[in-house]
């Protein structure tokens, strides 16, 4: 399911226009995408969350000559879901 569809999902769910839906997720995106840069984060009770977690820096290899590389440290995002949806799910 891609952005579009999940705008049409949510519109005729929740019985609103596809403009509202659209508005709607853009927030939800932003707000969640603002707390996630803060380093907050993000629950929803039987969805899941997301946070962000430190990866630390590492050595790797160019798959192409084998050299060694070194991968810089970064930060990622990270979902863990639910109970309910991992219920939901399987």
């Amino acid at each position: 399911m891609n952005k579009a569809e999940l705008i049409d999902a949510i519109a005729g769910t929740a019985g609103i226009t596809k403009a509202d839906a659209k508005k709607a997720l853009d927030a939800f995106i932003s707000t969640t995408t603002d707390a996630l840069k803060k380093g907050d984060r993000v629950a929803l009770v039987g969805f899941g969350s997301f946070s962000v977690a430190e990866r630390s820096a590492r050595t790797g290899r160019n798959p192409q000559t084998g050299k060694e590389i070194t991968i810089p440290a970064k930060k990622v995002v990270k979902f863990k879901a639910g109970t309910d949806l991992t219920g939901l799910v399987n």
